[in-house]
């Protein structure tokens, strides 16, 4: 369905994709998630609904048809609308949901199993999410701007659980000290985005980076190797210069 087709929905209640002219721009989502006050069988109807659109939304980007999305849910068009009045309300909830699951993830592994296999589940498991976007929170940001209530919500949730796990790592000597939660997501968002169309380069290259977080002597550290490498060309350029 394309932005701003209007349907007509079979219990008649007013439906549309987008914002109509004249009417107020879209209300931004708030971080808490609104199920929580739903009766039970809304509740099983949303879960349904959020369920095929992270799906659709993943295999077909932010524009996947939102018929399609009803269909594979098992309820009708105006079921969707009722709950998601426009495709930023449900590409919304589907984002946080995607958030609220991965962190939920950082708070079992925490509890689980020992700091550095925690902190790489954690990280494993965000690539998982990152790779699953698809371009909806560029979408997002389109919609509702990088500082809206949700995206601001979200990234210091993500941010959050990466700061616990890459601390509780770090207390326990498996991670460099000198690492931050912004250098680690910023690191794996940039392997997302450089393996989007190789994704199977992208558990190597975690596994790479993963290994660079590791403590090092302070002879195996990068300045140092760049150090020794430097010493090593000033020592060989007379011999180059011999030949």
């Amino acid at each position: 369905m394309s932005t701003g087709e209007h349907v007509s929905a079979p219990d008649g209640v007013v439906t549309r994709n987008e914002t109509v002219p004249g009417e107020t721009a879209h209300s931004e989502p708030a971080w808490h998630d609104p199920a929580a006050k739903m009766r039970a069988d809304a509740r099983r109807s949303r879960a349904k609904l959020l369920e095929a659109a992270t799906a659709a939304f993943a295999g077909h980007g932010a524009d996947a048809p939102l018929d399609d999305i009803a269909r594979k849910a098992g309820v009708g068009i105006g079921t969707l609308y009722r709950h998601f009045p426009t495709r930023t309300d449900l590409q919304a909830a589907v984002y946080r949901s995607q958030v609220l699951t991965v962190c939920a993830a950082a708070d079992e592994l925490i509890v689980t199993v020992p700091p550095e296999q925690a902190f790489y589940g954690w990280v494993r498991a965000m690539a998982g999410y990152l790779a699953t976007k698809r371009g909806l929170s560029r979408a997002l940001v389109e919609s509702l701007g990088k500082e809206s209530e949700l995206l601001s919500g979200c990234w210091m949730a993500m941010r959050d659980s990466t700061d616990r796990l890459l601390a509780h790592a770090q207390q326990a000597g498996v991670l460099r000290a000198d690492v931050s939660a912004q250098d680690v997501l910023r690191l794996v968002h940039g392997i997302m985005i450089a393996t989007e169309k190789t994704p199977a380069d992208a558990d190597r290259l975690l596994a790479l980076v993963l290994d660079g977080l590791r403590p090092q002597s302070p002879g195996e550290s990068a300045e140092g190797k760049i150090q020794d490498q430097g010493h090593s060309e000033r020592l060989s350029a007379p011999l180059d210069r011999d030949r």
